[in-house]
């Protein structure tokens, strides 16, 4: 007997599911090489115009390890209050980074994250832009989807 395919096919459910996940998001695992080993650190994100803006310190080892390695993933999606956690919706964006624009993108980011007007101006913190090329949706038991940037865009 043929194996089932465990991905479903993208429909707008699992878009809208994607959608949602990508507005409510203000943290995440962000996921680098660092020296030929994986390494994970939680980062604070916001979704914007299709890619997710980070604002991180140069100091940090993740940061470092994008600045050689601009390949990095990027995990969303929290399990609520109850429940199994493995069950609620989450997300792995696969992305690029690249530096982004700090002083233009300071507005969003300071109404998104009020707490980081502490800490925005700091000289070592730089902004970067995750440009997503694909991402894995897993909105639950059974539902598990293959989307593209295009999906993840609002009426998609």
């Amino acid at each position: 007997m043929a194996e089932r395919d465990p991905i479903n096919p993208t429909d707008d459910d699992a878009r809208r599911l994607a959608q949602n996940l990508l507005k409510q998001v203000r943290y995440g695992a962000l996921a680098v090489t660092h020296e030929g080993a994986p390494y994970v650190a939680r980062v604070a994100m916001i979704w914007n115009d299709g890619a997710f803006l980070s604002l991180i310190s140069t100091l940090s080892l993740h940061t470092k390890a994008i600045q050689t390695n601009p390949a990095c993933a990027a995990l969303i999606g929290e399990p609520e209050d109850t429940g199994d956690p493995l069950t609620h919706p989450r997300m792995t964006l696969i992305c690029n980074a690249e530096c982004a624009d700090k002083a233009a993108i300071k507005p969003a980011w300071l109404t998104a994250i009020p707490k980081a007007k502490l800490y925005y101006e700091f000289t070592d913190f730089q902004m970067y832009r995750l440009k997503t090329t694909e991402a894995h949706l897993n909105g639950g038991f059974g539902k598990a989807y293959h989307l593209l940037p295009y999906d993840l865009r609002a009426g998609a």
